[in-house]
């Protein structure tokens, strides 16, 4: 929630979100167990035109992976593969997982 906050206060002071401080959010999100809120984040970075990139794909298929929402995750890999985002390590250990 904090990382959410963080956002909202960014977008307030009329400072630009980009693909780091979303990523870092997402990771946030997923680290403490939050994986809807991780996946709603990853879903307004594409509707605010915020690039996302493997860093940020791997957040949150990891936090949907710890989450149990594996349905989610396979969705999210699958979009990854329909688009210009590089898979990596991370995403195929991810995949197996």
């Amino acid at each position: 929630e904090h990382a959410l906050q963080l956002l909202l206060e960014m977008e307030g002071a009329s400072l630009q979100k980009d693909e780091i401080t979303c990523c870092a959010a997402v990771s946030t999100c997923g680290c403490s167990g939050q994986w809807q809120l991780a996946l709603q984040l990853f879903h307004q970075m594409a509707d605010s035109r915020v690039q996302r990139n493997t860093i940020t794909y791997n957040a949150v298929v990891s936090a949907c992976d710890k989450g149990g929402a594996w349905e989610n995750a396979l969705q999210v890999l699958l979009e990854m593969g329909g688009g210009s985002v590089q898979k990596d390590t991370v995403t195929y250990n991810a995949a197996v997982s």
